[in-house]
């Protein structure tokens, strides 16, 4: 059995791919836009093919073989405006390269929802299924149809669990109260896996998630899970915009997909065919309550998987990085010899920089930049890392992403803040001598502008930053 997996670097992707590589049945192939972001011992299990799905080509010869594909791909986080064209494009020449390659089954995971009172994005995705299902007769189509995934790293769990934990009594906006399913992040991954070998004839879309449940009630549940007390009020006036810059500050969430998951909940979203007990009576889909202890087992232990973050809506890689960017038009470069330290040491202190950990020097200014972010649409400070141990390649690290990592050589970040340009902070190690570089290339005057203005600060920060990183990797010893 030969699968395609798309979107194997996002949030249900990268987890769908390990429970598809351990299927000793299936010959696993991986579409993907940067090779890079693939971990090297999934690469073992695995074909790789580079392209996107704005590329026929690439796609067509991804597709080749193929017998089922599943399609994981969807622009909720572009920046931007035309995502909904942008969703019908890729989904639109994913299925036609699947008609002509002879793929005999397209799996996709969309959202609950009727379009008549669904969210811009939920319809995109709704139509995202329309589009997937306009098949020949020889093919077919499943279609599962989703609420609130709930798993460690999700969106949608990271927003409760960060409202819960951070505030005792929530003013919140009325449709709070409206109705959704949630689903265990893990009942999916079994949906999704089990798909690939169910026997239809025609196309078939599957609501799946637990008992329905407001949002308010999520919310109470997670308290009670975590051993809080908390005190929700339901009021008429907040707007949508208000909501979604109420979100940002207290979850690690941006500006616009906060508004996407508010918009959301102005509608229910629950089950509208018994189909998933039907087809797969043996997959009983966790509580809600269930759903996020495990989520947050996950997380105590130091497991999670994927994050929200993990990839982005935009038509290049998230780590797309120019040929060379030692032609930037501003450079900051700064060398310190760390006598008496290994190499292994020193970059040990390099990758635990963000996070929990901070920015190790002048806090202050990276809270006020990171303050000033969330309110422009950027991720802020708060998105934090996936793990406290180590960084993998796509990696989200507070408003950078890992672009390239060479383990005790080079550490390369890309900035994601937002920015009159484009950004990347570089740590190279050799030996004992440790070597920090920001780039920029502005973009017009205001970039040049803004390379100025912020210099002063840039030349405090970088400086002490680097002699920290010293400081540090001499304090471990490890």
């Amino acid at each position: 059995m030969k699968v395609l997996l798309t979107g194997s670097t996002g949030y249900i992707g990268r987890r769908l791919c390990n429970v598809l590589v351990d299927d000793k049945v299936i010959s696993l192939r991986l579409f993907v836009r940067s090779k890079e972001k693939i971990e090297p011992g999934t690469m073992q299990g695995v074909e790789l093919f580079e392209g996107d799905t704005f590329n026929p080509e690439s796609l067509r010869i991804a597709l080749e073989g193929i017998d089922a594909a599943i399609y994981l791909i969807h622009s909720m986080g572009a920046g931007a405006g035309d995502f909904e064209e942008l969703d019908r494009q890729s989904v639109t020449n994913f299925r036609d390269a699947c008609i002509h390659a002879g793929v005999q089954r397209i799996i996709y995971l969309g959202g609950l929802g009727v379009k008549e009172s669904a969210s811009k994005h939920l319809r995109s995705r709704l139509e995202t299924g329309e589009i997937l299902c306009d098949v020949p007769p020889n093919m077919q189509t499943i279609w599962f149809r989703a609420g609130i995934i709930i798993g460690s790293g999700g969106a949608s769990f990271e927003i409760i669990r960060n409202l819960v934990e951070k505030i005792p009594v929530m003013i919140t906006p009325r449709w709070v109260r409206t109705l959704t399913q949630a689903v265990a992040v893990d009942d999916v991954l079994r949906y999704l896996h089990r798909a690939i070998y169910i026997e239809i004839k025609d196309n078939l879309v599957i609501d799946i998630g637990s008992d329905s449940i407001s949002f308010r009630e999520m919310l109470l549940e997670a308290a009670s899970v975590l051993g809080l007390k908390r005190i929700i009020i339901p009021v008429p006036f907040f707007s949508p915009r208000l909501s979604s810059y109420w979100l940002i500050f207290f979850t690690s969430v941006p500006f616009r997909i906060a508004s996407a998951l508010i918009d959301g909940l102005k509608s229910e979203t629950v089950a509208l065919n018994n189909n998933a007990a039907r087809y797969f009576p043996d997959i009983k889909p966790v509580s809600y309550r269930e759903a996020f202890r495990q989520a947050m087992h996950e997380i105590e232990r130091k497991q999670i998987i994927s994050r929200w973050s993990d990839s982005s809506a935009e038509r290049v890689s998230d780590i797309s990085v120019p040929e060379s960017i030692s032609n930037a038009f501003f450079i900051d470069s700064r060398t310190l010899r760390a006598n008496g330290v290994t190499a292994s040491n020193l970059f040990r202190s390099v990758s635990s920089i963000g996070g929990k950990q901070g920015w190790f020097t002048y806090g202050l200014f990276w809270n006020i930049r990171g303050i000033i972010d969330k309110l422009i649409g950027g991720y802020g400070l708060n998105r934090g890392r996936r793990s406290d141990d180590d960084l993998r390649i796509g990696d989200a690290l507070d408003f950078w992403k890992v672009a390239d990592l060479v383990i005790d050589r080079r550490l390369l970040l890309l900035a994601q803040m937002k920015l009159p340009g484009r950004a990347w902070l570089e740590f190279t190690v050799a030996d004992n001598l440790l070597r920090q570089t920001a780039y920029f290339i502005p973009k017009g005057i205001g970039g040049r502008i803004y390379w100025y203005l912020l210099y002063p600060f840039h030349m405090l920060i970088f400086r002490d930053m680097v002699r920290e990183i010293v400081k540090r990797a001499r304090e471990k010893k490890i």
